[in-house]
């Protein structure tokens, strides 16, 4: 196993028996929010012009990620749902389609894509119109899907930390880049452990916050295997779909890379933001479990193909480098 992935599973394990909480989960989580800013800094200042506006401007791309989380994520939901509900409680069941129409997640998913050395400006752009648009295509699904009922609003505080966080610290290297873009090229390395990192204490943060809304503790055992191979069969079934989809649409490798790391996650931050609008106070709790275990599930999964893809990455390099 290779070492990043090791880490990954060190963070969950250490997670689950010493999580951070109150005050040492406050400063970790801040210290995770500011190391996701000095890496879109980076990515910034190694991007061409002519790389950010075309990432911005793919709109197969965007529709193909909008096809896997709106779409196909969905459909799964409402194919599984009679085994669903022959192996979990249906309130449990609600939560996993809660799941499959809940929006993308933005941070995550352009962190993975860019260790990936997918392309960044176009993950950037699909992840964070297909979180906006879950405001009104997640109420929408779970009415028609039947479950809950309700309009969200729109989760300006979101859009706020979306624009802090990434997109400003992305144009401030982008600024910046005709200083540093020398410096940055001969410490690819380096950055790349910074990259894994933050990923890691992301994981760490994550998995610590699910442990104290009671993770391990609101379902029977038995139920909670079920949920976890569920999860486990939606999340293979996507990542399969969007591989799939982007090679039927003849994407270059860091545009498959793109489509399937923003399609293939979902947002725990606004999921529960949205569920708090849609649903009582008494049953989010319940509801947001398959998500949280999803959402863990497809961190440890993504590190692991994020790793796969940057090898490929590398050994083509190397070898365009021999033949040329």
């Amino acid at each position: 196993m290779e070492p990043f992935n090791l880490f990954i599973v060190g963070a969950v394990v250490l997670a689950t028996l010493l999580p951070a909480t109150g005050r040492a989960g406050d400063i970790l989580g801040h210290v995770s929010t500011a190391a996701v800013v000095v890496l879109f800094f980076w990515q910034g200042a190694k991007l061409s012009p002519e790389q950010m506006k075309q990432g911005l401007v793919h709109v197969r791309l965007h529709v193909a990620v909008f096809a896997a989380t709106y779409g196909f994520f969905p459909l799964l939901g409402i194919l599984l749902r009679p085994l669903g509900l022959r192996l979990l409680p249906s309130e449990t069941y609600d939560g996993v389609l809660f799941l499959c129409t809940s929006p993308s997640t933005i941070q995550t998913a352009v962190v993975f894509v860019a260790i990936a050395r997918g392309n960044v400006p176009a993950a950037l752009c699909a992840a964070s119109l297909s979180s906006l648009a879950g405001v009104v295509l997640t109420p929408l699904w779970l009415r028609l899907l039947g479950v809950g009922t309700g309009t969200a609003s729109v989760p300006w505080t979101a859009a706020w930390d979306l624009l802090l966080q990434l997109v400003l610290p992305l144009v401030l290297g982008q600024l910046a880049r005709r200083w540093i873009a020398r410096w940055i090229e001969g410490r690819r390395k380096l950055l790349q452990r910074y990259d894994q990192g933050t990923i890691v204490l992301i994981v760490y943060v994550a998995f610590s916050h699910a442990v104290a809304a009671g993770l391990w503790s609101a379902l029977s055992p038995t139920d909670f295997v079920m949920l976890a191979v569920l999860d486990a069969v939606i999340l293979a079934l996507v990542l399969g779909f969007t591989t799939l989809l982007s090679r039927v649409l003849r994407f270059g490798k860091e545009d498959e890379i793109t489509v399937v790391f923003c399609g293939s996650k979902k947002g725990l931050a606004s999921g529960a933001s949205i569920a708090n609008v849609l649903f009582p106070a008494e049953v989010v709790g319940v509801l947001l479990i398959p998500l949280m275990v999803f959402h863990q599930l497809q961190l440890m999964a993504a590190a692991a193909l994020a790793q796969r893809y940057a090898r490929r990455s590398s050994g083509q390099q190397v070898e365009h480098q021999r033949s040329g």
